[in-house]
């Protein structure tokens, strides 16, 4: 197989059927546990007023806020304070004529809910506090990780090489990348830099990852005859140096970790970068206001309880980007909702 092309169909619609069941469970949250309306009624609070109100820290608190303002059921004020909008008023607020809080409240005690709003409280995904698990999705140091066993790591980084060989083609065609080195930091299965690697014939990749996930990636180099230009470094990308490169690449990464780990890894690939550099971070965005789209805010919610990260805005990572000295430009769409952000070092 030396061909690695974009999908005839357009598969977005399948992944946010799949993510749309997060919506209910931060409603039916909102609504039946942290009583999110009842609290506003009539008056405006601010980010932190408002999160202090539902004894949530910083994380969850924009994870859940972000998701009821794609709904369209709060809204921020000129000030910056939340309020509920119209809709929420007039159905969610109790003791109106219209209310339908306690319909949606039939469903508070469910176990997703339940373990949404467990979520939600502890601002820790659920492999933190079941002794018996590890987490599947990251690796830290100290922690074990399901990408540290062999049979997890084939499952999961095979799992998520299914979105990724729908994407990866169509990032290869926005990467203005046609020689020199390409280092993939958590590279996974390593279907980014083999799409680029197919589209440029010149380049050159590497793939950064752990031991047991590097498996994956070498029978898929030899599957789509790259193996000869696709090199597996095995890593800790917060631990280990990265090894030398024209342009980094972090593709779905970020997301899986809170802010201060994301501008520790952003610095980290700043000060690798030669001059003249480029770091592509290829994601999915949230609006800079932090107001949706309602699909990447249930994602971020299904990242949130998976991992120790959320969906972040391009103003977010500009912000990270600008503090380690790159110069970021403008997000590109890809596929599934995913865009690239490309920052370069002057």
């Amino acid at each position: 197989m030396t061909e690695l092309l974009p999908p005839s169909i357009d598969p977005t619609s399948i992944f946010e059927h799949f993510r749309g069941s997060y919506g209910s469970e931060l409603l039916a949250a909102a609504v039946g546990h942290f009583h999110v309306f009842e609290r506003l009624g009539m008056r405006s609070l601010s980010f932190d007023e408002l999160r202090q109100e539902l004894a949530i820290e910083r994380r969850p608190a924009i994870v859940l806020l972000t998701a009821l303002r794609a709904m369209k059921l709060l809204e921020v004020d000129e000030a910056g304070r939340f309020r509920m909008t119209d809709l929420a008023k007039e159905h969610l607020l109790p003791g109106g004529e219209y209310f339908v809080g306690d319909y949606v409240g039939l469903a508070a005690e469910s176990p997703g809910v339940v373990e949404m709003v467990a979520r939600l409280r502890s601002n820790s995904p659920a492999f933190a506090v079941k002794q018996d698990s590890g987490a599947a999705f990251i690796y830290r140091e100290g922690l074990e990780s399901a990408m540290e066993q062999e049979a997890s790591a084939r499952r999961l980084t095979l799992a998520l090489a299914g979105r990724a060989k729908n994407v990866a083609p169509v990032l290869a065609e926005r990467l203005n990348l046609t020689e020199g080195t390409l280092l993939d930091v958590g590279g996974g299965t390593g279907i980014y830099s083999i799409a680029c690697l197919l589209r440029n014939p010149l380049l050159k990749a590497i793939v950064f990852d752990r031991r047991e996930v590097l498996k994956v990636a070498s029978e898929f180099a030899n599957q789509y005859s790259v193996a000869d230009r696709l090199q597996l470094i095995e890593g800790d990308m917060f631990a280990d140096p990265f090894p030398p490169a024209d342009a980094i690449l972090l593709s779905n990464i970020l997301h899986d970790w809170d802010e201060p780990e994301c501008q520790q890894l952003v610095s980290k690939c700043a000060t690798s970068l030669p001059q003249g550099g480029r770091l592509f971070i290829h994601d999915v965005f949230l609006s800079d206001k932090l107001d949706g789209p309602l699909p990447i805010a249930l994602y971020s919610a299904a990242l949130f309880t998976l991992t120790e990260g959320r969906a972040y805005s391009a103003a977010e990572y500009r912000q990270w980007l600008s503090a380690s000295g790159l110069v970021p430009g403008e997000v590109i769409p890809t596929l599934i909702h995913c865009g690239l952000l490309t920052a370069e070092k002057p």
